[in-house]
């Protein structure tokens, strides 16, 4: 039986650390007079990195689950994520200029054009729906500003 280490050493730590965001969570409160306390989000992220920590390192026993295949990288992968992160930080730095759904609509089309080289009516539109489907969540349903641009939204 062939062992990937490096995805079982890091399976363990991974779980490790979830293990201890679980440990600190479970001393806040869970549930608060106004909806979830300050233990929920912490709680579920150290389930979240628990479960996949053990997928990885139970990945590491089995051959045909081997998460490890790596393309080879070149500059032209890293110039891609470079390209990604930088437009992130230009959304972001935007954000307050021409506020959050112009900002993320924008980013959605470069992402999806430049980098994922897709149709730019398809960018758009999952750019637009996505924008809406935020506005809808946090701004309507759960009463949490996002950041507006001139046009007030």
């Amino acid at each position: 039986m062939t062992r990937d280490k490096s995805n079982l050493a890091s399976g363990l730590c991974l779980a490790a650390f979830g293990i201890y965001v679980i440990a600190v969570a479970m001393k806040l409160p869970y549930f608060s007079e106004v909806g979830p306390g300050p233990g929920f989000f912490p709680l579920w992220i150290g389930i979240g990195l628990v479960t996949f920590a053990s997928y990885l390192s139970i990945a590491s026993f089995v051959p045909s689950w081997n998460v490890s295949k790596v393309e080879s990288q070149s500059w032209n992968t890293a110039g891609r994520v470079l390209a990604g992160w930088l437009a992130m930080m230009i959304a972001v730095a935007l954000l307050g200029k021409i506020g959050f759904a112009l900002s993320f609509v924008l980013l959605t089309i470069f992402l999806i054009v430049v980098l994922e080289r897709r149709p730019a009516l398809l960018a758009i539109g999952v750019g637009v729906g996505l924008a809406v489907m935020f506005q809808l969540i946090f701004v309507v349903a759960l009463d949490v500003s996002l950041p507006k641009g001139f046009w007030g939204f």
